[in-house]
């Protein structure tokens, strides 16, 4: 790879350049790091952007503020502030060592070492360090030689890097399955042995740690090898060994509608077909509750149930959810989509209000009422007002015979 880092659109967002200059990287104290140099050097689009810096916060704070730039202290505990520019945020950091670790939080202390910044990352490849006006690269620990290999290394001994925080483990197979084919076997075995401390991590982590590999290009094969490995077994038992293959169904199945690929439906894939077992992750990840109703929805039994009516009772998304984690073959599940996205889901045409008008009372009859022709309008495939007033009178007539006898 080269000793630069090579152009991007990302380098030329208003007010980067200046935001540099006010940190100093014309005398060697502001370098971008992490993230965005290493997605640069593969060519990869580039989200977010950092930038490590020898200034102390309280400095940074200073020299924003007398450079008019909004500065937000998102992590000022941690050296962190957030510099707001037009086109999106860049966090500013504070160089740092750890002083104590505990696997989930950090004691850190401020340096003005390169090297001791990038000693405290996790991985060789995002200790990437370079120079915003030169884009000389900065690589301390062989990140360069390891990404033009495929290789995710853990910098320093996997099995320290882990105890230090242990949310390493899954970030380690995420980076697996976005940059490497094979992992590095001491990383892996570092990761099978601590796999418990798994369990010390909030639950929220462990959720938005492992939606994100999920989403990753070699997630079912990356998946495979957790599973293989047990990784998953202390904090997701649910997952099986048949987990990998549904989740490579569904990724087949999104490639060909041109799906991108949902986090939350694929966690759903991963899952038994139980929607009680879908809801209890769902929990135990501390997921909202739409969510949990959604997982449970695209796993639920409604394999009979016609694709206009699915969609009507699921919504559009909760319909897609559902025939792509259905056990429907391949081309029904494109044709079924194929009519729901060019369908624009009607409504009913009468309401509650019509039934009272119509002689029930308000209340649980009026309920049963509305649902018993919706439940009608729906099996025969949605038709116009005219059927509707004909259902509505047969069951506002059965409504009012049943009350009168009752």
């Amino acid at each position: 790879m080269s000793d630069l880092l090579p152009d991007a659109p990302w380098r030329h967002r208003a007010g980067l350049a200046d935001l540099c200059a006010v940190l100093g990287a014309g005398e060697g104290s502001a370098r971008f790091v992490g993230g965005a140099v290493r997605d640069t050097l593969l060519g990869l689009p580039v989200a977010d952007i950092d930038i490590a810096t020898t200034l102390a916060p309280d400095e940074v704070l200073a020299r924003l503020k007398s450079a008019h730039v909004r500065a937000v202290p998102t992590g000022l505990a941690h050296g962190t502030i957030t510099a707001v520019l037009p086109e999106g945020p860049v966090e500013v950091t504070t160089l740092r060592r750890d002083v104590k670790t505990d696997g989930r939080h950090a004691v850190i202390a401020y340096t003005d070492d390169w090297r001791e910044d990038a000693a405290r990352r996790d991985f060789t490849m995002n200790a990437l360090y370079a120079d915003p006006q030169t884009g000389t690269l900065f690589d301390y620990f062989g990140g360069l030689a390891d990404m033009a290999a495929g290789h995710v290394r853990f910098i320093g001994d996997p099995l320290q890097r882990i105890a230090e925080d242990h949310l390493r483990i899954l970030r380690f197979f995420r980076f697996v399955s976005r940059f490497a084919d094979v992992p590095e076997p001491a990383g892996l075995a570092a990761c099978a042995a601590r796999a418990n401390d798994l369990m010390a991590l909030s639950r929220e982590r462990i959720a938005d740690e492992f939606q994100k590999l999920l989403v990753t290009r070699r997630a079912p094969e990356t998946l495979g090898m957790m599973v293989a490995h047990g990784i998953l077994a202390p904090v997701l038992p649910e997952i099986d060994v048949g987990a990998p293959g549904r989740l490579a169904v569904l990724a087949a199945r999104e490639g060909v509608l041109g799906v991108a690929p949902d986090p939350l439906r694929r966690l759903a894939a991963v899952l038994p077909r139980d929607a009680a077992i879908a809801d209890g992750v769902g929990a135990r990840l501390k997921l909202s509750n739409a969510q949990r109703k959604r997982m449970a929805a695209a796993i639920g039994d409604v394999s009979q149930t016609a694709p206009l009516a699915l969609a009507y009772r699921l919504g559009k998304a909760g319909a897609l959810d559902w025939l792509l984690l259905s056990d429907r073959p391949g081309p029904a599940v494109k044709a079924a989509w194929a009519a729901i996205a060019a369908w624009e889901l009607p409504r009913l045409p009468i309401s509650g209000g019509g039934l009272v008008e119509r002689g029930l009372s308000r209340g649980p009859d009026v309920a049963r009422a509305l649902r018993h022709i919706e439940d009608q309008w729906i099996a025969e495939g949605f038709p116009g007002a005219a059927r509707v007033a004909e259902i509505t009178d047969s069951a506002v007539a059965q409504a009012l015979r049943a009350a009168s006898s009752a």
